[in-house]
């Protein structure tokens, strides 16, 4: 039930982490894959560790913030490999610091329209593809911090949030094409971001571990087995859900 044996995936973000992830797994279970990242040489990477597996996948440059740079990357990918079934919004920019008081405008507004206005677009670039093969599964990664908020990051919670009631709107709007639109919300999850944001890994672990139940961090392949499991049949019946693999960070 979780093969994609024969579908077409778009998977944003996919030069790194999560996205990487994501677009690896799904090749496994059989999918051909558009990797689109802003970073192209990591896109590239990515769809060379497909092909090396005996994958299919492609690379492009992507900025989603850019309708015109989604548009493009859907009729590639529809090009290359015909109508798309999978769409994963795993695109997301660093976001700063802060609270509203002291992010500045131009760093609010470059989070939100990554983060959403990027889910939009592509969202927008690659519906008429999936309507034509007759349904399809989209799914926005989100966060758990799309459900709680954490200091001073006022940016990434909006827009994870927001991104979270993106996908309910979705399904309900597209049901009817037998479009299965869920969001999935990891908890903290060990990639460059991470580093980044912390300093390095022993840091993240030592200060965000204990904040999930499970005492840890996730890793990117458990995200990605869940995005796996939300793009094939196995999910047929699940639309409009936050998807929460987040190690019981909510729960307390």
């Amino acid at each position: 039930m979780t093969t994609l044996t024969g579908k077409t995936a778009i998977v944003t973000g996919a030069g790194n982490g999560i996205g990487r992830a994501i677009a690896t797994t799904f090749a496994a279970a059989g999918a051909a894959v558009m990797c689109l990242d802003l970073d192209a040489g990591a896109a590239e990477e990515t769809a060379r560790r497909i092909e090396k597996a005996a994958g299919r996948a492609l690379a492009r440059c992507c900025d989603v913030s850019l309708e015109s740079d989604t548009h493009a990357a859907a009729e590639a990918a529809q090009k290359a490999f015909g109508n798309i079934h999978v769409l994963v919004n795993a695109a997301a920019t660093d976001d700063p610091n802060g609270s509203v008081l002291n992010i500045s405008p131009a760093d609010w507004n470059r989070v939100l329209s990554v983060n959403v206005t990027g889910a939009y677009l592509m969202s927008r670039a690659v519906l008429p593809s999936m309507m034509a093969a007759g349904g399809g599964s989209i799914i926005h990664i989100a966060s758990q911090l799309g459900r709680v908020a954490a200091p001073a990051r006022a940016a990434y919670c909006t827009s994870k949030g927001a991104i979270i009631q993106l996908a309910k709107a979705m399904a309900a709007d597209h049901a009817a094409q037998n479009i299965r639109v869920n969001a999935l919300s990891p908890g903290a999850v060990e990639t460059r971001r991470l580093v980044k944001r912390f300093g390095d890994m022993a840091t993240a672990r030592r200060e965000s571990g204990p904040k999930h139940l499970l005492n840890r961090l996730g890793q990117p392949d458990e995200i990605a087995q869940a995005a796996l499991f939300l793009a094939s049949d196995a999910a047929s019946f699940m639309t409009g859900a936050d998807m929460l693999v987040d190690g019981g960070y909510t729960t307390t």
